[in-house]
């Protein structure tokens, strides 16, 4: 481990105009720039990042995992948003659940964790959509990657080296590291299973994953450490498209995928903050933190209870995404004190993981985010296929009147979210994103209030100290957790209003998540972007 690795950012922001790419690793980076190169577009390339991110990021995301993006079309400026989550088994039951003494909540990495794969799927279907290539094309960078054996980048190292354990003892495990430990920094990693799997997919499509092979590895391997997916739940699998849920934020509109992701929590928090004059306050100061803070415990009380399946309970997505709305839950912000316990409100009328982005020259833009969830998932291999199961599953509630209550079949909770910002003409303003948890809608409306409000460039918006309410099992009272950078003054005076704060430095700063943003000017087509300072990526733009 490289103890003296800082994670300081001093960089400028990337400017360029035939095409931009925003990762978090270097050699994703230049995976989805060469795929532009050869002529694809923004879902050409996205695919091929997300798959060099599989290879190069095994902590953070993978095949056994999900996804969700949000397409802008440059022709139409339409933005379309694909729910590429999977499904809770068939046979997986509260009452399964509660024979096996496992309540009050599944275990984090237990197999009944583990929901469908669904980053397959919704690979091969952007790539239907709006895609350009052959899949074929498409992922023969990260093939090569896989194949050939890569350097591992140093803060991916680090994380590797902190699942090394749970794959130690996770089922075939051991295919994600170097005969049982974790790679150096800059030492080569090779993955023939993952490899095998790119290509069977390259070859076959989706059916290749969800009815082939690797499903029947699935399927034995799940069997093996107890769990109950079956191959009917591989091959029933499929991805939704969905319209983008939006709201206006002054000129601009700012789009999320719709529930089962908790997107819907940063556009009520933002819809709560265009009530104030942000504008008038420092990014970093008292005033400025206290309000986002509160509104985002506001925005988590409604969407910890709203976010759910749709196809099992209704949500009123247009009820609590009303300026009306907002202003009634706007009252129960004070300015001179936290209020810890907010309830969820009643709208009705009379409820880990690898971010990037891409806009190709034409303008069509692609914000795209894979994960495993927390870290390598279950940790679970199906043997020689070289990619962990995800435990998703985890996120489902036990408590049977709560709407994301444990159903077969169902999808839980997400907390992988993409962001986009359009202008009032319609007009790209650009892909945003930050990963990590429940950090992620506090992070897009940090990084938002950033671009937006304050004027910042990408990679200044991205470098900006964060704050992060520890919201782990719903509890959006919990503590306030302060990254290194915010002044001590101000910490102390957050903690005067009742916040409970506590400052974090160091390895510590993962809770404040990675993003990645790029810029479009409606102007002069310029593209600026920039990358995390607390991941190992870059932004980076063709010539």
């Amino acid at each position: 481990m490289n103890s003296s690795l800082s994670l300081n950012s001093r960089r400028s922001s990337v400017s360029g105009r035939r095409g931009m790419v925003a990762t978090s690793q270097p050699l994703a980076t230049a995976a989805g720039l060469e795929i532009l190169r050869q002529g694809g577009n923004a879902a050409d390339a996205a695919i091929a990042i997300a798959a060099a991110l599989n290879v190069t990021e095994p902590t953070s995301t993978g095949l056994g995992g999900d996804m969700f993006a949000l397409f802008y079309d440059a022709q139409t400026c339409q933005v379309t948003a694909l729910n590429g989550s999977g499904r809770a088994p068939a046979g997986l039951t509260r009452e399964r659940i509660l024979r096996a003494g496992l309540s009050p909540a599944l275990p984090a990495h237990h197999p009944y964790t583990v929901t469908v794969p669904g980053a397959c799927a919704g690979w091969c279907d952007l790539l239907e959509r709006h895609g350009r290539l052959a899949m074929s094309a498409v992922l023969a960078p990260a093939i090569a990657l896989a194949e050939n054996g890569f350097p591992v980048a140093p803060i991916t190292a680090h994380f590797w080296q902190a699942g090394a354990r749970q794959l130690q003892t996770a089922l075939n495990g051991h295919e994600l590291t170097l005969n049982g430990r974790a790679p150096q920094p800059g030492e080569i990693f090779r993955n023939p299973g993952l490899a095998r799997t790119l290509k069977t997919i390259a070859n076959g499509g989706k059916q290749a994953f969800y009815t082939g092979q690797i499903a029947e590895a699935i399927v034995t391997v799940l069997q093996q450490a107890g769990g109950v997916m079956s191959a009917a739940d591989l091959a029933e699998h499929h991805s939704d498209w969905d319209e983008s849920i939006s709201v206006s934020f002054g000129e601009y509109r700012i789009h999320e995928c719709p529930p089962n992701g908790q997107g819907l929590t940063a556009l009520l928090a933002f819809n709560l903050l265009e009530g104030f004059d942000l504008a008038e306050m420092a990014p970093l100061s008292t005033e400025r933190l206290h309000l986002a803070i509160e509104a985002l415990r506001l925005a988590f009380a409604d969407s910890r209870w709203y976010v759910t399946d749709p196809q099992f309970d209704r949500i009123p997505i247009v009820e609590l995404l009303s300026k009306e709305y907002a202003a009634q839950r706007r009252k129960q912000i004070n300015p001179r004190r936290a209020t810890l316990d907010q309830q969820p409100g009643g709208p009705f009328a009379s409820s880990d993981t690898v971010y990037f982005c891409v806009v190709d020259e034409m303008g069509n833009a692609c914000s795209f985010i894979n994960s495993n969830y927390m870290g390598f998932g279950t940790g679970i291999v199906p043997k020689g296929w070289g990619f962990t199961l995800q435990n998703r599953g985890h996120n489902f509630s036990l408590d049977p009147q709560h709407p994301n209550r444990l159903e077969p079949q169902k999808r839980p909770y997400h907390t992988i979210i993409p962001g986009l910002i359009t202008r009032a003409d319609g007009s790209l303003f650009g892909p945003f994103g930050v990963m990590g948890g429940y950090m992620q809608p506090q992070g897009h409306l940090q990084v938002g209030l950033a671009l937006l409000s304050d004027g910042l460039d990408p990679q200044a918006a991205l470098d900006l100290p964060r704050f992060c309410i520890d919201v782990d099992q719903g509890q959006q009272a919990g503590a306030v957790l302060l990254e290194e950078g915010i002044p001590w003054r101000v910490a102390a005076e957050l903690a005067a209003l009742g916040h409970l704060v506590k400052p974090v430095s160091g390895w510590g700063r993962a809770a404040f998540g990675r993003g990645q943003v790029i810029v479009r000017d409606s102007a002069s087509d310029t593209l600026t972007g920039g990358s995390d300072p607390r991941a190992d990526g870059l932004a980076m733009t063709l010539v």
